[in-house]
């Protein structure tokens, strides 16, 4: 099993409930879609310990799956974070292969 957590921090353009509702039905659309996605949660509600707008909590049955919602993540929701985000995703993906 893999436990991945990502973390985003919204454009200011894009920082609004109905976005933020648009992420988190989207990805959690995924469910039964990845082969290999075992659970998949989205966090909307802000800790006041974080600066972080959504959080993704998934788990994995291995790590092709990961790196499969990885590639999904690029394409579905580059509009809403920015592409800084995007690489330190997949660098992560890539110092855990």
């Amino acid at each position: 099993m893999v436990k991945h957590i990502i973390l985003w921090k919204l454009k200011d353009e894009c920082n609004n409930d109905t976005v933020k509702k648009g992420i988190k039905t989207n990805l959690e659309a995924l469910k039964g879609k990845i082969d290999g996605l075992v659970e998949i949660k989205v966090q909307l509600e802000k800790l006041p310990s974080s600066n972080a707008d959504v959080m993704l909590y998934s788990v994995f049955s291995d790590e092709n799956a990961l790196k499969e919602l990885v590639d999904l993540l690029k394409d579905q929701i580059k509009e809403q974070i920015s592409e800084e985000e995007i690489k330190e995703a997949i660098q992560e993906l890539n110092l855990h292969t």
